[in-house]
């Protein structure tokens, strides 16, 4: 299984429409893939105020790029989305 962990930091002022459609938006998208287990979304604490997290665990790496493509290591981001971003960041782990 693989883990996947989606980091947004988002501009000032938009963290409550980027919340809204994080979870209108990405979580849905997200959830219709085929090889997706989980997903879990988190809203920022006060020692990172901009900063949103989605985890996903993925059957394999294939049901991942099946999602993705190849270059996994890119975020998706709904063309809606696009407009709060700051900064993104993806990470990958395979569970033990």
């Amino acid at each position: 299984m693989i883990v996947r962990v989606f980091r947004a930091q988002v501009h000032a002022g938009h963290e409550t429409a980027f919340e809204q459609k994080f979870q209108s938006v990405s979580v849905p998208l997200v959830q219709a893939q085929q090889g997706l287990l989980s997903v879990s979304i988190g809203r920022p604490l006060a020692a990172t105020p901009q900063e949103f997290t989605m985890i996903t665990t993925w059957e394999s790496e294939a049901a991942l790029r099946g999602f993705v493509g190849d270059n996994y290591a890119q975020a998706v981001i709904p063309p809606v989305m696009e407009q709060h971003m700051a900064a993104c960041w993806v990470h990958h782990y395979e569970l033990i």
